[in-house]
Parts: C-alpha cells; sequence; structure tokens
C-alpha cells in the first residue's frame, strides 16, 4: 500500500468521523426538543457505531488511527515510523476540519464558526486524561490478544466514555481542535482546546508506558 493511499485513508476517515460527531450532534439536539440526554445518547449511539465502521473499512489501509495520540502511541512502541507522524498527524486535522464542515453545511449552519461551548475546569481535564488511558487501554489490549475485536471494541468503548466522562470523552487532538470551529451541540471553545489536548496527550503516553510494562513483546513474556 502506498503512502499516498494511507494518507488519503486517515485524512477521509477522520473527515467522516467529524461529520459523524458533528452531525449526529445537531440532528440529536434539534430532534430532543430541549432533552439534553436523549441528545447525547444519540451522539454517542451514532460515533461509537460509526468509528467501529471507519475502522473495519480504513484499518487495513492506514490502520485507522484517526487520531494524532493514538499515532504518537504506535511510534512511542515502535509499530510506526517517527518519519511518518508528521504527515498522519496533518491529514488528520486536515480531515477533522473537512468533517466539520461537510456536517455543517449538511444542517444549514455556518461553515466554521468559533465555539461557545465553555468545557473547562479540573474535572473536565482529569476526564480527558482517563478518556485518552482508556481508549489506549483498548487498542493495546486488543492488539496484543485478540487483534481481530479492536474496531468493535473501540467503538464501545467511545460510546461508553461518552457518558462516563464528565467531558463527554474526545480523546483526540484532531477532534478537539476541530469541534472548536463548529458553534453546534459538540463544540467547545477555542480558549478551551490547549488544556484538553494536554490531557489527551498525558492520558495516551501514560497508558502506552503502562502497557510497554503490563504487555510486553512475547520474548519477554516467554522468560
Amino acid at each position: 500500500m502506498t503512502f499516498a493511499r494511507r494518507l488519503a485513508a486517515e485524512g477521509l476517515g477522520t473527515a467522516l468521523l467529524l461529520a459523524m460527531v458533528v452531525g449526529s450532534g445537531i440532528m440529536g439536539e434539534r430532534l430532543a426538543g430541549g432533552n439534553v440526554a436523549i441528545a447525547l445518547l444519540a451522539n454517542a449511539l451514532a460515533t461509537g457505531a460509526g468509528l467501529m465502521v471507519l475502522i473495519l473499512v480504513f484499518g487495513p489501509v492506514s490502520g485507522a488511527h484517526f487520531n494524532p495520540a493514538v499515532t504518537l502511541s504506535c511510534a512511542a512502541r515502535g509499530q510506526f515510523g517517527w518519519r511518518l507522524v508528521p504527515a498522519y498527524c496533518a491529514v488528520q486535522i486536515a480531515g477533522a476540519f473537512i468533517g466539520v464542515a461537510a456536517a455543517d453545511l449538511m444542517f444549514g449552519e455556518a461553515l466554521f464558526s468559533a465555539s461557545q461551548h465553555v468545557r473547562t475546569g479540573w474535572a473536565q481535564w482529569w476526564s480527558e486524561f482517563v478518556a485518552s488511558f482508556g481508549l489506549l487501554a483498548v487498542i493495546w489490549g486488543c492488539q496484543r490478544l485478540r487483534a481481530e475485536t479492536t474496531a468493535l471494541a473501540v467503538g464501545g468503548y467511545i460510546l461508553s466514555a461518552y457518558w462516563f466522562t464528565a467531558s463527554t470523552s474526545f480523546a483526540n487532538p484532531a477532534v478537539t481542535l476541530a469541534r472548536a470551529a463548529t458553534d453546534t451541540f459538540a463544540g467547545i471553545r477555542p480558549v478551551d482546546t490547549g488544556a484538553f489536548i494536554v490531557a489527551q496527550l498525558l492520558g495516551a503516553g501514560a497508558a502506552t508506558w503502562f502497557f510497554g510494562w503490563l504487555m510486553p513483546p512475547r520474548s519477554e513474556m516467554q522468560l
């Protein structure tokens, strides 16, 4: 598989992911009649199911990272070349913004607009650390023991994390940046993105280190 095809898969997959996140948020809010719980449920179901499908479709091509934190974790564990990281992260971020624009256009919203949705404070930041740690734990746990279940497990985890975290589990720097560009249900104020991204990277880094120790290469486990 050529590198250009891998980049195209990452960009398109990330764009579709953000279209699902933002679009289902808008649809859920419009149909829920002011019931935020119903809107969040719709948003979570669409995102979890959609992410599972995207991983199944694009995984054989690009690995279906759709997330700079996942790409960095793969590189740190020696499963992805460091020289490829900048290009992967760039197309993930670009794809995320394209996905936001696509969703906004589908629902007659402004192409891009700075979100006014406040998401800040220690509870939110800790939630993003936990959400990102858990996401990488699911990925590495599945990859080490039952790789064929990764898509289902990641989709299920994200659906669950929408509800058990105070932040609704962004767990993705590219997603965080792009969601700041839509003043809709899924948005986040631009000023709040920096702390979210720091927490996400710390959580992903902690999981990468921990699972590297917990599940070492098979050769080490046999000693």
